[in-house]
């Protein structure tokens, strides 16, 4: 009997239906006695330590699992389920662990790294092991601010290593008992293959596996995003405009079905899918948006991260009742989203950030974060250039642009806009990113308008001057035409991931190119 620990935070359907995936079925547990019951057990989860922690005590698992661990049983932890398992952690102070490993969770603090560790990175296997034989070269997902740290206490139970700056713990091993750090589930075959030997009974076994790579390499992303909406027709189409306009000839221009692009792209290579709800369904019950159908069933098919974005606020349905930001992150993360991408929202919210001058808990922003992390947030924002003569002729920042206004210009800065960029605020894209980390973001998705469907290539200005900003990853999107712009954006700005929509969809420039493209010019890629 394979059982799941659901905790109630963060998207655990992408581990059920990779267990499905490969044969096998699960049984939830839902009373304390369960889990000294199960024969094999899973504890996956995202977010906060404390958040996590303080659930297990809520629900009465703590003193049972304790115990089923003592006893050495069979048990995979992923991610937060490797981190409760030492004393405690650096992100919840006073909240202790289940103090099964010594040690403590550590954040990371080189400044010369975007945090979260998001995305690609290899592993060190430390230990003769099946569970994590022949992964010299792989690249498995991490998305975490927080890490085990390696030490003489804890030393015998390290199964692998990763670099990030520096060595940090990415598995852990005794007997039967093991977690990592990475999320299988969203790692591809790689992720499904360790997750098969851990349910086949493999974990303890031993290969004489030997020479692990000396250093892991950290991947730079390459995202498949698409645009849906619904057509006249009433139909869920992915579509594409130039500057926003996505009608040709007075209809939706029609590039697919949402669920087979995922999967394309996912078969392709894709490192992440984005999914953007550009107009429909906003004001509709929750459990009536046809997104989450588009989630389930992308997420039975494709295992790497998914993030949606769209509607990812408050609002009363048209039966009176309430749903909050966080209400409606939750059904996301539920039917199988892993990050929600926030947009005009987020511009509103920093808006009245500045005003306030303080954090009040309120925003959505703020709420997620704290229950699911920071990882989880995603900032879409659609900035444009605003060109002036000099630098006083402005309050805002301004930089000195190798792309002249249309007046001959020398001096721009970049505006943030809502609604689709029909609307500009008096807001500067690098204070708003600014912001939005301070309010809890993990990642910041760069949009640029008057880059939007031009193939001209990424705002290279725009991008550095956001990304040398924050100490977030950010990911570069709008412009790019050729593969050549992704090696350009990646040795020009040092950002952690680039986005493309339309040249995938019209299959104009292959993942697969890009890739090749990018590890001619010395550039980690995952395969």
């Amino acid at each position: 009997m394979i059982s799941l620990l659901d905790y109630g935070a963060g998207n655990v359907r992408s581990v059920r239906n990779a267990i499905r995936k490969l044969g096998f079925e699960l049984t939830d547990i839902r009373r304390p006695e369960d889990i000294l019951r199960a024969e094999r057990l899973i504890f996956p989860g995202v977010g906060a330590f404390g958040a996590a922690m303080r659930r297990l005590h809520a629900l009465g698992y703590v003193e049972p699992l304790r115990a089923y661990l003592a006893e050495g049983r069979p048990f995979l932890g992923i991610c937060i389920g490797l981190q409760c398992l030492f004393e405690g952690s650096e992100e919840s102070p006073d909240v202790a662990g289940l103090g099964l490993i010594p040690g403590r969770i550590r954040r990371f603090d080189d400044t010369r790294l975007s945090v979260p560790h998001m995305g690609w990175n290899g592993i060190r296997p430390e230990q003769d092991c099946a569970l994590l034989a022949d992964y010299a070269g792989e690249k498995l997902y991490f998305v975490h601010s927080y890490h085990a740290e390696r030490t003489a206490e804890n030393d015998d139970w390290v199964l692998a290593t990763c670099d990030y700056g520096t060595p940090f713990v990415a598995a852990v091993q005794r007997g039967q008992v093991a977690a990592v750090q990475f999320h299988p589930e969203k790692s591809g075959a790689a992720g499904l293959r360790l997750l098969e030997r851990f349910l086949t009974g493999q974990e303890a076994t031993t290969t004489g596996h030997t020479g692990p790579p000396a250093t892991t390499g950290f991947a730079k992303r390459i995202i498949a995003c698409l645009d849906v909406r619904t057509n006249d027709a009433g139909d869920l189409v992915v579509t594409k405009g130039d500057q926003y306009d996505v009608r040709e000839a007075g209809e939706v221009r029609n590039l697919g079905k949402p669920v087979d692009l995922a999967r394309r792209y996912y078969e392709e290579g894709a490192d992440e899918i984005t999914f953007l709800n550009i107009t429909g369904f906003r004001d509709f019950p929750l459990a009536d948006q046809p997104m989450l159908e588009v989630l389930r069933r992308t997420s039975e098919q494709v295992f790497v991260p998914l993030t949606i974005g769209g509607g990812i606020r408050a609002f009363t349905d048209t039966d009176g009742r309430y749903h909050s930001a966080l209400d409606v992150a939750a059904e996301y993360f539920r039917s199988g989203a892993d990050k929600v991408s926030i947009g005009s929202d987020a511009v509103y919210t920093v808006e009245q950030y500045r005003d306030r001058g303080t954090k009040d808990g309120s925003s959505a922003i703020e709420q997620i974060a704290e229950v699911y992390g920071n990882q989880a947030v995603v900032i879409s924002v659609d900035p444009r250039r605003v060109y002036v003569d000099s630098p006083e002729d402005t309050a805002r920042p301004v930089i000195q642009t190798a792309i002249p206004g249309p007046n001959g210009e020398r001096y721009c800065w970049f505006q943030c806009t809502v609604k689709g960029g029909r609307e500009g605020r008096d807001l500067d894209a690098v204070e708003f990113a600014r912001a939005c980390e301070a309010l809890g973001a993990g990642e910041i998705l760069l949009n640029s308008i008057d880059r939007d469907g031009t193939g001209a290539g990424f705002d290279l200005e725009l991008v550095k001057a956001v990304s040398d900003a924050v100490s977030i990853p950010v990911i570069a999107s709008s412009g790019a035409g050729r593969v050549e712009h992704f090696t350009e954006v990646f040795n020009a700005t040092g950002v952690e991931a680039a986005l493309a929509a339309g040249i995938f969809h019209r299959r104009e420039v292959p993942i697969a190119a890009v890739k090749d493209e990018l590890r001619a010019h010395g550039i980690e890629v995952r395969t």
